[in-house]
């Protein structure tokens, strides 16, 4: 018989590392990510060491190919990973440092299984969804203990309800018959609307959720209910009684003015507690003083300033994501507002550059192809004829130097071999076999475009006297990349006679990272991504010398 062939699963606790599993209902985008980065900012308020993790049921692998317009931004860990932008939050609310176990797809989930069935580690058993996938996820979930880490969270992506999740409750709804209930916690997040005709909260589309939920064998231990009005007691009391909840287990999630006063919100409903409640550990009084000083300085700034953003994907804001976050932070650094103004790059091409002329700092961030990329070299070029504080990133990097090359150093023809891979002059090209090996750069033979490029956390050394050393205030750092086409270093010397300033460059000087432009209050660009460093609490040093930059041209 098939099950006499199974490999058992059976977990091995080093330390009491509890799990907490986080789920929605009812519709999706009700913010399970923020929700459960705040309350991992919550234990870490409280001295515990936390971990998170997302679970997400699409069949990609990863969404290191996917349409920004569908999935948004992809955030890239110090190890290569490209995940999903939930990440991002778990990474700036926490000091957790996300990793490639820190996001699984049913892709990536069934993917291993079939390379272990291939190899016949299943001794010929027939391959099913239960166990083999089940245990599968289960051991991904798992991967994530270890010795120092206190309380792990899972968020499990998509709505309670969609056939492609089924897996990943199932799974979850395994390990508390594994792990016990002392180890483990359900926290539903599900929404209240209110019912304006009626003037009342509805709580029915509630139950019918958590009802789906315990069909599968999963009772909640908290509920976290979203809604645009304060819930009234009774209505709590109600949905407690239907659900089979604690009263003190159900919890309001009001909507606030910035995702950063979430922890001060989630503490005043008491979801910390309620958690602690469950596993029976120590409930001590968090410290949020942290927070409280962020919010402060949000909503308590000096001035605004206008920073346009020039970019292909601009009509969806997740695609920039972690652009417009670390924006925030640098203006938290300067007491300012940054207000994003989002123009469409190809909206220069036909229309100029008029638009950019009240703008305080000029921001070109990351994408790919070539379409937008004449109205992103227009906006460079706006911005360094016009004296106007620019940052570039990754392709806003390439496309500095395409214009510097193009407008200062005389190469009318400059390109990037990415747009015209015959082009005559490629000043940012695919790096050579050489220049691959010394890059550790993941290239694949067959095609797949999820292992062409150089991903991940990369050493950079800085020039002194530079921009990007002033902001740094050292010559070492590290940065996370992802990108295909690097500085060509045939034209490095050209272009450095030309006046172009090579700021930063690996250890051993092969790549160049950091570009900036002479004779200019403030033009840096760098190949990498900064703004996957940058916390409110600890804004990355080149988007908080930016907003400072773009601060100082707004007084003049």
């Amino acid at each position: 018989m098939w099950h006499v062939l199974l490999l058992p699963f059976r977990p091995v606790m080093s330390k009491q590392t509890r799990f907490v599993f986080v789920t929605g209902g009812v519709v999706s985008s009700l913010g399970k990510g923020i929700a459960a980065a705040s309350l991992a900012a919550l234990f870490e308020a409280r001295g515990l060491k936390v971990t998170m993790q997302k679970l997400d049921p699409y069949i990609n692998v990863d969404p290191g190919t996917m349409s920004p317009f569908q999935h948004g931004e992809v955030f890239v860990t110090d190890d290569g990973a490209e995940t999903d932008l939930d990440l991002g939050h778990y990474e700036r609310f926490t000091h957790a440092t996300m990793s490639r176990r820190s996001n699984y797809t049913t892709g990536r989930i069934y993917e291993s299984v079939i390379r272990r069935e291939r190899r016949g580690d299943y001794l010929g058993a027939t391959v099913q969804v239960i166990p083999h996938v089940t245990d599968a996820i289960k051991h991904a979930i798992l991967s994530l203990r270890a010795e120092d880490v206190d309380i792990a969270l899972v968020e499990i992506g998509g709505t309670v309800g969609d056939i492609e999740s089924q897996p990943f409750l199932e799974a979850i709804r395994q390990l508390r018959f594994d792990l016990g209930k002392k180890n483990t916690a359900y926290i539903h997040l599900t929404l209240l609307p209110y019912i304006a005709s009626a003037g009342e909260i509805k709580s029915k589309p509630t139950q019918h959720s958590v009802q789906k939920l315990r069909e599968i064998g999963i009772q909640p231990d908290v509920l976290l209910c979203r809604s645009e009005h304060p819930i009234p007691q009774g209505q709590k009391d109600k949905i407690a009684l239907f659900c089979n909840v604690d009263r003190e287990a159900v919890i309001d999630a009001p909507d606030v003015d910035t995702i950063y006063g979430v922890p001060l919100k989630l503490r005043e409903g008491g979801l910390g507690s309620a958690v602690l409640r469950h596993f029976r550990m120590d409930d001590p009084e968090p410290d949020l003083s942290v927070w409280e000083d962020i919010c402060r300085r949000i909503r308590e700034p000096e001035q605004q300033i206008r920073i346009a953003m020039v970019g292909k994907y601009v009509e969806l804001a997740d695609a920039y994501k972690s652009i417009n976050e670390a924006l925030i932070h640098g203006g938290m650094e300067h007491a300012v507002r940054v207000k994003i103004e989002y123009i469409d790059a190809e909206s220069l091409e036909r229309d100029g550059t008029d638009c950019l002329n009240d703008m305080d700092g000029i921001l070109v961030p990351g994408g790919f192809g070539e379409r937008g990329t004449e109205g992103k070299i227009a906006a460079i070029r706006y911005a360094r004829e016009n004296k106007v504080p620019y940052l570039g990133i990754c392709l806003g990097m390439q496309l500095a130097v395409v214009e510097y090359a193009r407008h200062v150093a005389g190469i009318s023809q400059a390109s990037s071999s990415e747009f015209n891979e015959r082009a005559e002059h490629p000043v940012i090209a695919l790096m050579t076999e050489w220049e691959q090996e010394g890059a550790r750069v993941q290239r694949s033979a067959d095609g797949d475009l999820g292992g062409t490029m150089r991903l991940g956390g990369y050493p950079c050394k800085l020039k002194e006297g530079t921009h990007a050393y002033a902001a740094y205030g050292r010559t070492e750092i590290r940065e996370r990349h992802r990108h295909r086409y690097e500085f060509n270093n045939t034209y490095r010397q050209q272009l450095e006679d030309a006046g172009l300033i090579v700021a930063g460059t690996l250890p051993d000087d092969s790549l160049v990272e950091i570009v900036e432009v002479p004779d200019h209050p403030w033009f840096v660009a760098c190949q990498f991504h900064p703004e996957f460093l940058s916390r409110p609490y600890a804004p990355h040093p080149l988007f908080a010398a930016f907003v400072g930059a773009s601060k100082e041209k707004a007084a003049v």
